[in-house]
């Protein structure tokens, strides 16, 4: 049973709730106008359960994790189209709310929102840019200043400093926003991370939020971002090794496909914002979200992702929209054959009811073929 957070009334939160998704319907880029003594219940009722959940988050498939959204509010609302509103689904994102995008406002009221109505099926991670001295350069700040007042970006920056760093998925998938620290030997660490806090220049709460793997790199190394450190595929190994983990799943990277894969499959990348910088990666405009479906499945590890094979009435176990020219499509089913993989996919054209297939050659993950047309 959903349980509704303290301190805003239920009927002013749906209200709240209902006014961001009414954009759903309209053009991208629209406003949602919200009171500055609405958002500030937000801010105050979210925190207050941030500190009453642990730091690192022990969580249970099924469960979607979504990567770094950076304020592109229409990309959200479509990542929930194809998920499932809350609570129809159970969410876990990795952080990286606010900067970049033009609409962090909307996107963090939002998420924020859904945590106070739903707060144990919904789950948010701190990220890097979830820290005053960064997002007081990359955009939050000059919007919370142009359309409110600094003291809302304040009353922000409160809550921020409150977020968990960490979650564990059925002891089996750690999720954080950055990736593994020299500093972290023990998982109890985390649980101990004293809030609220900023972020510190170094140490493991920076490396959480800040670390990056280095396919060039053997043990630790130096981080081009001036901050923190980079591992190699051995300290991944080592480390799922010592605590008896299958997977870390982690964000803070701008990949290619909206995810990828390091040190065989061991650590998994996922990027969730696909207009990043204004499209300065064009390629990556693909929302991906994983639902690690471990009760019923089990992990397998030996493919991209556990998915369901050669059954098409079967809700797939990883769900991903594809973009082509002004349309979006849903992923109806997914399953391997010798050679390829085949990807059915329904259109979101006009039509409404197309149903197309994609093949995808092992030897070349970024290569698929359109069987049919609209």
């Amino acid at each position: 049973m959903a349980l509704q957070g303290q301190g805003i009334e239920p009927a002013v939160l749906d209200d709240i709730i209902s006014r961001l998704l009414e954009v759903r319907s309209v053009r991208p880029g629209k406003q949602v106008q919200l009171s500055e003594a609405e958002i500030r219940q937000l801010c105050s009722a979210s925190r207050d359960i941030f500190l009453l959940q642990p730091n690192l988050l022990e969580l249970e498939a099924p469960i979607k994790i979504c990567g770094d959204i950076h304020g592109q509010y229409g990309d959200l609302l479509r990542l929930f189209e194809y998920g499932g509103l809350p609570p129809q689904a159970n969410y876990l994102f990795l952080g990286d709310y606010v900067d970049r995008g033009r609409q962090s406002l909307e996107t963090i009221c939002l998420l924020l929102a859904y945590k106070i109505k739903y707060p144990e099926n919904f789950f948010l991670l701190r990220g890097n840019h979830e820290c005053a001295s960064i997002n007081r350069i990359y955009g939050f700040y000059d919007e919370c200043k142009r359309r409110f007042n600094v003291r809302l970006w304040k009353a922000f920056t409160d809550c921020f400093n409150c977020l968990p760093v960490a979650a564990l998925i059925d002891d089996k998938i750690l999720c954080m926003h950055g990736g593994l620290s020299p500093d972290l030997t023990n998982l109890d660490q985390i649980k101990n991370l004293t809030r609220p806090t900023d972020v510190p220049d170094t140490g493991l709460l920076c490396d959480l939020l800040w670390s990056d793997p280095g396919r060039e790199v053997k043990g630790w190394g130096m981080n081009d971002r001036g901050v923190s450190f980079t591992f190699g595929p051995d300290k991944v190994s080592e480390f799922l090794m010592k605590h008896d983990l299958d997977l870390v799943c982690r964000a803070h990277q701008v990949v290619e496909d909206g995810y990828e894969f390091f040190a065989d499959r061991q650590l998994v990348t996922i990027f969730s914002a696909p207009n990043y910088c204004v499209l300065a990666y064009p390629s990556i405009a693909k929302l991906v979200f994983l639902l690690y479906n471990l009760r019923q499945h089990g992990v397998d590890l030996s493919f991209n992702f556990h998915w369901n094979r050669g059954n098409s009435d079967e809700k797939p176990d990883i769900s991903l929209a594809f973009p082509f020219p002004f349309v979006w499509r849903t992923v109806v089913s997914v399953y391997a054959s010798s050679g390829h993989v085949d990807i059915v996919v329904r259109c979101g054209c006009q039509k409404g009811a197309c149903v197309h297939s994609l093949k995808q050659s092992h030897n070349d993950r970024h290569s698929y073929k359109e069987i049919s047309l609209c």
